[in-house]
């Protein structure tokens, strides 16, 4: 059996070559339909046929995880039932290379019925899909890479780079940050590096929180706190509210070393560590944990523009989200 390499780099090149050819294809038609999906209220509905509609599941992802909402509608199970997904705000792409898919043009008539804009992605604009559309994006003829001319591979290669810069440039108009598609990443490399402090408490804001105050004693303190669970420290607050320091079961266990019998009636601001670190709620996680690896601590308040404490996050918090390692 012989294998025919060279073959193989001529259909890397020859789609190469494709998608170079497409760059003409970013004109008016091109900026109405970025236009049009940026100021959709609806949803970006994805709709093709075989490997085109497998290239329109990818496309559809593509934007729902760059901040437009989207999800692919087969278009034979949309013409039995699947057309209820699909709202009167809603803009659909289809995808269709000889832009005469069957089951592409069924979905024609009900769409124009309900007034829904049609944007066709087609290498045939006088096909019917391209004449009964309101946006066509007219990629050519493509001549398929396969042995037999017929296996689609140059044309859905340019289908999805056009999806992708289409995608790409109403991610760029929405100012889509990296903060933002972390958001939609949360279970990603890219989602564990940016999670917030705030996203890593395994408490919820507003909780109640392990608090006393610079006048009470340990004895007051224990009595405030000893129905919390879980909490390895307390917070220490001036009379405005404002952390002043904090109080860790170190330092419990070194106060009762020195005095056995009087600890209980010591001040707590006498026990404290005062101006400890501290962070906010949109400090990343992972500066967070560098701060507990750099002071060897365990528990760090976390406050608010005031500096007043709204929440207090342990570094087992953030180990068990897998911001390290």
């Amino acid at each position: 059996m012989e294998f025919d390499f060279d073959y193989a780099r001529s259909v890397i090149e020859t789609e190469a070559d494709a998608i170079r050819s497409l760059v003409e294809v970013v004109d008016e038609s091109f900026a109405e339909v970025v236009k049009l999906i940026f100021n959709t209220a609806g949803s970006v509905i994805i709709t093709g046929m075989g490997k085109a509609g497998i290239i329109g599941e990818k496309i559809s992802a593509t934007l729902a995880s760059t901040g437009t909402p989207s999800h692919f509608l087969h278009p034979a199970e949309a013409v039995h039932g699947d057309l209820g997904r699909v709202q009167s705000n809603d803009l659909i792409i289809a995808l269709s290379h000889s832009g005469e898919s069957e089951e592409i043009i069924r979905l024609i008539e009900p769409i124009k019925q309900r007034g829904i804009k049609l944007i066709a992605i087609t290498g045939n604009k006088e096909s019917r899909l391209g004449k009964h559309s309101d946006v066509v994006l007219c990629m050519g003829k493509q001549i398929e890479a396969c042995p037999l001319g017929v296996a689609p591979s140059v044309s859905t290669t340019c289908m999805l780079a056009l999806g992708d810069a289409i995608a790409f440039a109403v991610m760029k108009a929405r100012k889509f940050g990296v903060e933002d598609y972390a958001r939609f990443h949360p279970g990603g490399e890219l989602g564990r590096q940016l999670m917030t402090v705030g996203q890593s408490m395994m408490f919820k804001h507003g909780e109640e929180l392990p608090l006393t105050d610079a006048d009470d004693t340990v004895g007051e303190m224990i009595a405030k706190t000893e129905h919390m669970k879980r909490r390895g420290a307390v917070m220490v607050v001036d009379t405005k509210g404002k952390l002043s320091g904090i109080i860790t079961d170190a330092d419990l266990r070194r106060a009762i070393a020195k005095d056995t019998a009087g600890f209980l009636n010591r001040k707590t601001a006498e026990l404290m560590t005062a101006d400890c670190k501290r962070v906010r709620e949109d400090t990343l996680a992972a500066e967070a944990m560098a701060i507990f690896h750099k002071y060897r601590i365990d528990e760090l308040p976390v406050v608010d523009g005031e500096d007043r404490p709204v929440g207090l996050i342990d570094v087992q918090d953030i180990v068990t989200i897998k911001i390290v390692g």
